[in-house]
């Protein structure tokens, strides 16, 4: 079996769990939300086209920014909670995904459930009235049995849509197979990307097989088919849930990251270093900026590595750039006064925003500059990560230069960097750190009016770990220590073509890089 594969197999018990229980409960209690909901509107016409029409409203909002939505509603109302109780609730995981799946689950129960009540045989009806049945006993013992079959084909719809939309869980924080597919994409670990598709597909198929076969004994009248398909649903989510008994010991510390190699290398030689003090540590990976930054502010975790022009433009929203040592001490003074977060200090490198070539091409158009680049802008097409384009900096890149870019298009990073190889791009926006820059030989062109920032990779502490010395003394011999050519290799050491190594793995050769301190 292959390094890859065998770690993939380790971490299914815990991604597997989590990816369980998560569906179950929103499937369950989208189940619980759709059937009332149902009843009413299929006896209220009036009431049945705002219902429905809600509820495919919500259908419409994309999974993903269904999740990411919730958090920072979410967290205002953690917020509230705190200054009128005094006690908060997480905002970070699980409560924003379960909100988030139970919504989507809804429309597909709810509309076959509407459908088949509506359509139960006018005749039936009136000879259930006619024979004395109550309102309860008439749709207890003849519209819902007759309906049963209709609204289990919604339950297994519902349950199918679920599981794969709860693999998008990831980036607010929600441990899943998603996991698996997400880190996999951005290291380009395709064992790993299949190995989260195969599972979860795999989940999906065995739980709609079951469902199938509680919609076959209801279909046929045979309790015993009904009674199968349940047990099989609760015997199998027991099992796939009970290994989170191991994991259940609150973590001392939790670790974040965002979604790219440079963040999962940094977040497990930080978990490294805490654990060898005999702290309990857990990771939340591929998070985003902004809900990174939150989520520490608000103690949903207690450290992750972030870039102070980032900081500096999207949580401050400044504009200027008064230099790099300015840029560093404007921040720990104000994110401390602001948020109460400790900007322990600079690892020693940046990595920055870098507009980058292939050489050929920068060659051919004369480019070895952002005015050059602006000057060639209409005929060339722009590659960014997913965040750039929607970032403060691009808008102060664009405002000094004028950019009039013939197309520009978005991409995860790593295929990017595949889209410039490839010529689906002329140009990137590239990481200074990142070592691909100097393995593909990518020209970096200058930026002689200053206007992208500094970014310098600093350490930040959640309010709530600001004073914990253990936290701090485990980290602090980083600040300073990290160049930019170690930080490079570890990179590229993930990112390769080939011989790949995980981000684990390249954090240890990191640690045993970095000058003793």
């Amino acid at each position: 079996m292959s390094p890859s594969l065998r770690a993939a197999f380790d971490l299914l018990p815990e991604y597997l769990g989590w990816h369980v229980l998560l569906s179950a409960s929103a499937l369950a209690l989208g189940l619980a939300i759709s059937l009332p909901l149902a009843i009413v509107a299929a006896r209220s016409p009036r009431l049945r086209w705002p219902v429905l029409a809600l509820a495919s409203l919500i259908q419409t909002i994309p999974s993903l920014a269904l999740l990411a939505l919730f958090f920072p509603l979410l967290l205002a109302l953690s917020a509230l909670s705190l200054s009128l109780t005094g006690r908060g609730f997480s905002a970070l995981g699980f409560l924003p995904s379960l909100l988030a799946l139970t919504l989507y689950s809804i429309l597909p129960i709810l509309r076959n459930a509407v459908a088949g009540l509506t359509g139960i045989d006018p005749a039936i009806s009136e000879a259930a009235d006619g024979v004395g049945m109550t309102p309860r006993q008439k749709l207890y013992q003849v519209e819902l049995p007759l309906a049963a079959p209709i609204i289990m084909a919604g339950i297994r719809t519902a349950a199918v849509w679920t599981i794969g939309a709860a693999t998008l869980s990831t980036p607010v924080g929600q441990t899943s197979l998603g996991n698996y597919i997400f880190a996999g994409l951005q290291t380009e670990n395709w064992v790993s990307v299949l190995f989260g598709c195969a599972a979860s597909a795999v989940l999906a198929l065995a739980a709609d097989q079951l469902l199938g076969l509680v919609e076959t004994g209801a279909c046929r009248r045979r309790r015993v088919l009904v009674i199968a398909g349940l047990a099989g649903l609760v015997i199998g989510a027991a099992v796939a849930i009970a290994p989170l008994a191991g994991f259940g010991k609150p973590a001392s510390y939790v670790v974040g990251a965002k979604n790219f190699s440079e963040q999962y290398i940094l977040a497990e030689l930080m978990a490294d270093r805490l654990e060898r003090t005999g702290g309990q540590v857990s990771r939340k990976e591929d998070l985003g900026s902004a809900v990174a930054y939150r989520a520490l502010a608000a103690g949903e975790i207690d450290v992750y590595v972030d870039y102070s022009g980032t900081l500096w433009t999207s949580v401050l929203k400044r504009a200027d750039n008064p230099g790099r040592k300015a840029v560093l001490a404007g921040l720990t003074t104000e994110l401390k006064r602001r948020d109460g977060v400790l900007v322990l200090g600079s690892l020693g490198f940046e990595n920055a925003y870098a507009f980058a070539m292939r050489p050929d091409r920068a060659r051919a158009l004369n480019v070895a500059s952002l005015t050059d680049l602006a000057r060639e802008a209409p005929q060339l097409t722009l590659g960014s990560d997913i965040e750039f384009l929607s970032r403060p900096e691009w808008k102060a890149v664009d405002a000094a230069y004028g950019f009039t870019f013939k197309t520009k298009r978005s991409f995860q990073p790593t295929f990017m960097y595949r889209a410039l190889a490839g010529g689906d791009a002329d140009v990137i926006s590239a990481f200074s750190s990142d070592g691909r820059i100097a393995a593909d030989r990518l020209v970096v062109l200058a930026d002689p009016k200053g206007a992208i920032p500094p970014y310098d990779a600093v350490i930040l502490i959640s309010p709530k770990r600001a004073d914990d010395r253990r936290l701090i003394e485990a980290l602090r011999p980083l600040v300073g220590a990290v160049p930019v050519e170690a930080m490079r290799a570890a990179n590229y050491s993930v990112d390769r073509d080939t011989a790949k190594v995980t981000p684990k793995e390249a954090a240890q050769a990191l640690e045993r890089a970095l000058a003793p301190r």
